[in-house]
């Protein structure tokens, strides 16, 4: 019987204090409140939590585990399907996937799934629950998941001995690092290359300290897939350094999954882009993440200004205006919707809001503006209205006539999504890209060139951590059916 209490939310940082730090939001649940939340879990049968999760973690038997304070139990569990919960818990969209499909969000509140996970990754974490030991072997993929009791979800924990095969993976981001992940643990030896300096992709470039601590939590998620066998070599630029050929024909990969990501950021084609204090939100979110020119000491360059306008109204766009909050400035949202069309997650909206970030909704920027040094000084903006419904039903933001003004500004961030580097795709024969430059991949993963695999970013655009590692479980599978079914000289 499920126990009929109110949802239970995290504690959170005070917002005039973490708009002027970058230590984590929020606190995350203590050991009896993780146990309290579980209890209100009705544990279904048809269990549409699991099915809304893009790599099917087994949310009603790690939830009860968690009830019964079996916090070992429960990372085991999610271990089966993830090995990242403290990130997953943290990033991941769930009032949209697991959450969103909640029974009890029917007529009340769902089950707080995203800080149960959280709250088992970091138990784990904390009890060094990460040796390879404590993470469990791929399960078949033809086997039906258990759905009750914890010994039928009880892990294998003896690493199989590897099986002669080699494979590449290109990028150690979400979808990168969990393919990686299910191929050691079905015996292949893997190798990934990351042409950054630190692996982690995303991970560590795009999302801000204050969301997604690096060395607490991202370095150490990822040394359980080093754990598991899994060799990470940094500094590696697939399409220079090594070509996709030349792993397949000269260096005895068996197959490659390329998870590369999209970095290419977008920009308007407005006036005045070229102006100093113009960047993407990439860069910006790069520097002051992967090269930590947010600690005062750091020889990473970093600007501001005294006001930073983002334009964009997705999470990157919140990161990057909460960054700059936090860097001192007086940031600013400018997205051409309205506040119910903002595609960020309600959580970060909230919290920018909190933290006094302000929102020009319905606006449009149409020129940056310069001084006469060549620096940015404004942003010219048109207000907008939404229009009829495009094809989508979505209604279209046009100009209102006579509305430009100006917004006084040092710094303009573009976070208008981002696109795969063309690099891979231009230097490997055979592969096929869409006209947003995205590798063409089946749902399985595979492309247009036999051996070749692809999925995350670099076949979607920008989407969610999770997608990332959901299309690296189903490619992973792929490749072992492909290699399995080949016959490769030694």
């Amino acid at each position: 019987m499920a126990n009929k209490i109110s949802r239970i939310e995290a504690r959170e940082q005070d917002p005039k204090t973490r708009a002027r730090n970058f230590e984590e939001v929020s606190f995350g649940f203590t050991p009896q409140e993780a146990a309290s939340e579980a209890s209100r879990c009705l544990q279904c049968k048809n269990r549409p939590c699991v099915a809304s999760c893009p790599v099917s973690v087994r949310i009603p038997e790690f939830i009860a585990q968690v009830r019964a304070e079996d916090f070992a139990g429960a990372a085991a569990t999610i271990a089966l399907d993830s090995l990242f919960p403290s990130i997953c818990g943290r990033v991941c969209p769930q009032e949209s996937q697991c959450e969103g499909s909640c029974v009890l969000g029917i007529k009340g509140q769902p089950v707080n799934i995203g800080k149960l996970e959280r709250f088992v990754g970091d138990w784990a974490l904390a009890a060094e629950v990460s040796g390879p030991a404590a993470i469990p072997l791929a399960p078949d993929p033809a086997a039906t998941p258990p759905t009750t009791g914890a010994a039928e979800a009880a892990p294998t924990t003896t690493l199989p001995a590897r099986n002669g095969h080699r494979v590449a993976v290109v990028g150690s981001g979400p979808a990168g690092l969990t393919c990686a992940a299910d191929l050691a643990r079905l015996g292949y030896e893997v190798s990934v290359f990351e042409a950054l300096h630190r692996p982690g992709g995303v991970l560590v470039y795009g999302i801000p300290e204050f969301r997604l601590p690096k060395e607490r939590i991202v370095a150490r998620e990822i040394a359980k897939i080093v754990a598991l066998g899994v060799h990470i070599e940094t500094d590696v630029v697939i399409g220079r350094t090594l070509t996709v050929d030349q792993l397949l024909d000269d260096e005895g990969f068996s197959a490659v999954f390329v998870g590369s990501g999209a970095g290419l950021p977008f920009f308007m084609g407005i006036p005045g882009e070229n102006l100093n204090g113009v960047v993407s939100a990439n860069e910006f979110l790069t520097r002051a993440n992967l090269m930590g020119a947010f600690e005062p000491c750091s020889d990473t360059p970093i600007f501001v200004g005294t006001r930073t306008v983002v334009v964009g109204g997705g999470n990157v766009a919140m990161d990057a205006v909460r960054t700059a909050k936090r860097l001192g400035s007086q940031a600013s949202i400018v997205y051409r919707r309205s506040a119910e069309e903002l595609p960020a997650r309600a959580e970060e909206i909230h919290h920018a809001r909190e933290e006094g970030i302000d929102f020009q909704l319905l606006t449009n920027p149409v020129e940056v503006l310069g001084d006469e040094s060549g620096w940015v000084r404004a942003v010219r903006c048109v207000r907008m209205e939404l229009g009829a419904p495009d094809a989508s039903g979505r209604r279209s933001p046009v100009p209102v006539p006579d509305s430009e003004f100006e917004i006084p500004c040092e710094c303009v961030i573009m976070a208008l999504g981002t696109s795969p580097n063309p690099l891979i795709a231009s230097t490997t024969s055979g592969l096929d890209t869409n006209r947003r430059g995205c590798l063409v991949a089946s749902p399985e993963g595979a492309t247009s060139r036999s051996g070749v695999f692809a999925g995350g970013d670099a076949v979607t655009g920008a989407a969610t951590v999770i997608l990332a590692m959901g299309a690296g479980r189903r490619a992973a599978q792929a490749i072992h059916e492909y290699v399995s079914s080949h016959s490769f000289s030694s």
